[in-house]
């Protein structure tokens, strides 16, 4: 790379969180993890890859996924994540960037999400069009404080690495 310029390289931080509730699957990186609660939200609300969606818009300074995916919008009732995750990497790479590489921690009190751990990371990998080995995944617990602790929700945070092709 003679010709790297480090302006070119952009990072970006996603946050999302959702309420867990009865009555709806939970979905986390596109992995259908059992459980007797699931996420609420419009789509899916699958937290990881609405984390790492932001992260990467926000590289791109191409705002969120709330602006992008509306709630309001009937079309994304229900949507799958990761298929909104692939538009993502498609309007980022349209606006002449290549998602480089991709780390995501997800808090939450129960299940436990690391058996799952590397299917998410290929579900990811995939959806952005990059390798398994630029895509990180972690669970951690609150220790049982805040809300994830008293099990009422989930956070995920990502961030993501870009850089704009020249």
């Amino acid at each position: 790379m003679a010709d790297f310029n480090p302006a070119d390289l952009r990072i970006g931080l996603g946050t999302d969180i959702h309420e867990l509730v009865g009555g709806r699957p939970l979905i986390i990186g596109g992995v259908e993890i059992p459980h007797f609660r699931g996420l609420l939200g419009h789509s899916d609300a699958d937290v990881l890859a609405h984390a790492v969606a932001d992260a990467v818009l926000s590289a791109a300074r191409l705002g969120d996924i709330g602006k992008l995916f509306p709630d309001s919008d009937p079309a994304y009732k229900g949507a799958d994540s990761l298929k909104l995750l692939s538009i993502v990497a498609e309007r980022v790479r349209a606006e002449g960037f290549e998602i480089i590489d991709v780390d995501a921690v997800i808090t939450a009190q129960q299940p436990k999400l690391s058996p799952h751990r590397q299917q998410m990371r290929e579900n990811l990998a995939e959806a952005l069009g990059i390798s398994v080995d630029n895509v990180g995944v972690k669970a951690t617990t609150s220790e049982r404080l805040g809300f994830e602790g008293r099990e009422e929700g989930m956070t995920a945070q990502a961030v993501a690495l870009l850089h704009r092709c020249r």
